[in-house]
Order: structure tokens, then C-alpha cells, then sequence
């Protein structure tokens, strides 16, 4: 849906999303499942901490999806997982889950951030990969399913378990 998503100025989305203008955004944008490689991304995080220069680092890696402040009864044994690679890896203040956002205030996350990063398995379609791109994002998602056919020569594609390759890719989009 154009009308919702389309580029909004970095300075505005970031305003409206409370993130200083000079940070550096890295978004995932899903459900929080395995399937998603949401653990490919944290590792990738953790090792641009250890091999690369600070301005190719990320503030944050927000992740959209799900629910961060459920009871320990109620939260997803992936995100708890998830929660914890992040605090074992030393990259838990880099980590930002933020939950669920409406659909009017994604675009300003998409716009706001330096690359959308999608290291699924497996995606049926890609909407946050179109979503993305129509706010002016770069992508960087998995060389699987169908997510080729949807982003093109438009975006960098990656296997979606190589946690160097992941590092490496962020690295040069932040970098450049």
C-alpha cells in the first residue's frame, strides 16, 4: 500500500521514533519463530563488534515482533532464547526487542533505519522486504524461497545461516 508506505525523511522517522539523528538502526521486522534466523542476525551483531570499526557498527538491531513484556508464563521460549544469545554474546544493550508496532508506524521504523535485515529460512512472499524497499530501505535478506523473485538486484542476498557473511553485508551498508 503506497499511500501508507513511502520514504520519510531519516531525521523525521527518526524523531518519531525516538532515535537520536547519528545512531545507526538495523531492523528485523517478523514473527518471533526460529524460522525467522533471528539468532544468525545476533551472532552477525556480535561479531561486528569484534571485527569491524565503530562507525560500521550498529547502534541497535531492533527487533519488531511479538511481545517483550509478557509474563515469564506467557513469553515465547524463542524469544527467551533469543534474550539470552543476546546477554551471552555481550550484545544485549545492541538488542532491542520492541515488540508489536502498527501498521502506521512501521513506515517510520523502515525509514528510520540504515537496512531491514531478514534472515529467514524460509518467507512465503516478503512483504517486509516490499514494505521496506517502498520506504526507501535497503535490504538485506536470505537467498531462499521467494524472497529473490521480490527483491532483486535491489537488495543484498546472503545464505541465511552464514553469521560472517550477515556481519559483513551489515558492515558495508552501515559503512557506506
Amino acid at each position: 500500500d503506497l499511500s501508507r508506505f513511502y520514504p520519510i525523511s531519516k531525521d523525521e522517522a527518526k524523531a518519531a521514533i525516538d532515535i537520536p539523528p547519528r545512531e545507526r538502526l538495523l531492523l528485523f521486522v517478523g514473527r518471533i519463530e526460529p524460522l525467522k534466523g533471528i539468532d544468525t542476525l545476533i551472532r552477525a551483531v556480535a561479531l561486528m563488534q569484534m571485527t569491524h570499526s565503530l562507525e560500521c557498527c550498529p547502534h541497535y538491531l531492533a527487533i519488531i515482533g511479538g511481545d517483550p513484556e509478557e509474563t515469564d508464563q506467557q513469553v515465547n521460549k524463542e524469544m527467551v532464547r533469543l534474550q539470552a544469545l543476546a546477554h551471552e554474546l555481550g550484545v544485549r544493550d545492541l538488542v532491542l526487542f520492541l515488540g508489536k508496532r502498527d501498521q502506521e508506524t512501521l513506515p517510520y521504523y523502515y525509514s528510520a533505519a540504515d537496512a531491514v535485515v531478514m534472515p529467514s529460512h524460509y518467507e512465503s512472499f516478503g512483504m517486509v522486504a516490499l514494505e521496506a524497499m517502498a520506504c526507501g530501505c535497503p535490504v538485506i535478506a536470505s537467498d531462499t524461497t521467494s524472497i529473490p523473485e521480490v527483491v532483486g538486484d535491489a537488495g543484498i542476498l546472503l545464505k541465511p545461516t552464514d553469521s560472517d557473511a550477515w556481519s559483513n553485508a551489515m558492515s558495508g551498508v552501515l559503512a557506506s
